[in-house]
């Protein structure tokens, strides 16, 4: 009992969110090392209740993975409403960024960490990545970027400065500074 089509009653409706509340703040601190068990004594509920929300570790994490999708989705539709095809651009790489700020499960998933099930977010994944596709393309065609950059593009960075954020965090390496190096490369000559 999982993902059902039938809306869940109030009372498991608020475990699932305690559930997920509990697991995003452990995994953001532990990462992949966060267990189960661990994440339903936090959320003060017990092991099977957890369980019957998500059958394993897998089902959690894709689900973390897919709340942030839906997450930054909307951010990259603010971000398209801007009149600005290079601001639209900025915002929706930096807001995104900052909203995977601290976030070790989202950053994990976006190096390519396996611990996922990708295919039951790809619906997600493809609703985002068309948004800011159409982003790149309008800064391509105003000129506001590289004329060769590409959804590709966006992808690598990202990655790159996540990668800053996990292995580093808090450290003497700078996400943002790592993102102003990047973009400079990243607008036109």
């Amino acid at each position: 009992m999982t993902e059902t089509s039938r809306p869940l009653r109030a009372d498991a409706r608020r475990n699932r969110e305690r559930i997920m509340r509990s697991a995003q703040e452990l995994f953001a601190r532990r990462g992949r090392e966060a267990q189960m068990d661990e994440i339903a004594e936090h959320c003060g509920l017990g092991i099977g209740t957890l369980y019957r929300h998500f059958p394993n570790k897998e089902a959690l994490l894709t689900a973390l993975v897919r709340e942030r999708f839906d997450g930054m989705a909307e951010l990259a539709r603010q971000a398209e409403k801007r009149s600005d095809p290079r601001e639209a651009f900025e915002t929706i790489l930096r807001t995104y960024l900052e909203a995977a700020e601290g976030d070790a499960t989202f950053q994990l998933a976006l190096m390519g960490s396996t611990d996922f099930d990708w295919d039951a977010i790809e619906e997600e994944k493809l609703v985002y990545a068309e948004i800011v596709a159409r982003i790149i393309e309008r800064a391509c065609r105003a000129g506001a970027v590289r004329a060769d950059f590409g959804l590709e593009d966006f992808r690598v960075i990202v990655r790159s400065v996540m990668a800053t954020m996990y292995f580093s965090p808090g450290g003497a390496a700078d996400w943002r500074r790592h993102l102003a190096l990047v973009l400079d490369g990243v607008w036109p000559r």
